[in-house]
C-alpha cells in the first residue's frame, strides 16, 4: 500500500496531529500489519463498518478495496449481506458508490 498523505494534504495545517495519526499510526502502522490480515481483508472489514455507520469515507475506502484486490461481486456480496443488518437506505447508498466504482471501464 502507498504511503497515506490523506491528513496532511487535508488537515495538516489545521489538526496537525490528528493528521500525523491519520497517516503515521492508523494507514502507516496498522494498515501494514499484513501478516496478521491481509490489506484486502481490512478493507472488507474497514468497507462494511463505514457502510454500517452510514460514513461518507465508504466511498474513499471502496476504491482502496478495489485496489487491494475486493471483486465487484465480493463487494456486492458484502452489500447485500449487511442490508439485512444495517438497513435497506443504507444498502441503497452503498451500491450507487459500488456501481460507479466498480464499473467496468
Amino acid at each position: 500500500m502507498k504511503k497515506q498523505t490523506a491528513g496532511r494534504d487535508q488537515l495538516g495545517a489545521f489538526a496537525p496531529k490528528f493528521a500525523e495519526l491519520n497517516d503515521d499510526i492508523l494507514f502507516g502502522e496498522v494498515w501494514s500489519r499484513e501478516e496478521q490480515l491481509s490489506a484486502r481483508d481490512r478493507s472488507l472489514i474497514t468497507c462494511s463498518s463505514l457502510l454500517t455507520q452510514g460514513a461518507p469515507q465508504l466511498e474513499a475506502h471502496m476504491k482502496i478495496a478495489k485496489q487491494n484486490g475486493v471483486t465487484k461481486e465480493e463487494m456486492v456480496e458484502l452489500i447485500t449481506h449487511l442490508a439485512f443488518y444495517t438497513g435497506w437506505p443504507k444498502a441503497w447508498s452503498a451500491f450507487a458508490l459500488a456501481k460507479e466504482i466498480f464499473a467496468e471501464k
